[in-house]
């Protein structure tokens, strides 16, 4: 009687196993042939949201450079600097600050397409060189 049971209850199984092979076959079948109108709701709208995402980026300040320089012979230690932060199109501002024994001056010019219509120190120019893709 235990070995009928068992008997029985492994042809349940084998038979159930059996079914859901076929259903899963017939179900990737039907999708493969459905393209993209087969895709759930939730991928489109994924979708949706990473090309809002990426034209959003475009306009992101995440292009950057650093240079450090001694602006003055008689100092040491690379204390001036520029940086350049741009956008993908070269759009954004290249910041300076040069430092003296006594003071230190900051100063902000504004990039449009990777150029300025300031006129820009040798190290501006590189930060907005080494900031470009």
């Amino acid at each position: 009687m235990p070995t009928l049971l068992a008997s029985a209850a492994l042809l349940v199984a084998l038979v159930a196993f059996a079914f859901s092979v076929l259903a899963l076959r017939r179900g990737s079948s039907a999708r493969r042939g459905a393209g993209v109108d087969a895709l759930p709701e939730d991928v489109v709208g994924l979708r949706q949201e990473v090309a809002a995402l990426q034209a959003e980026t475009r306009t992101a300040l995440r292009h950057l450079a650093v240079v450090r320089y001694d602006a003055f012979g008689d100092m040491g230690g690379h204390l001036s600097w520029s940086v350049a932060l741009l956008d993908d199109a070269g759009d954004g501002v290249v910041l300076s600050s040069i430092h003296g024994r006594s003071d230190a001056r900051t100063y902000a010019k504004s990039v449009t397409g990777w150029t300025c219509e300031h006129q820009l120190s040798p190290e501006e120019v590189e930060a907005i060189t080494h900031a470009r893709p």
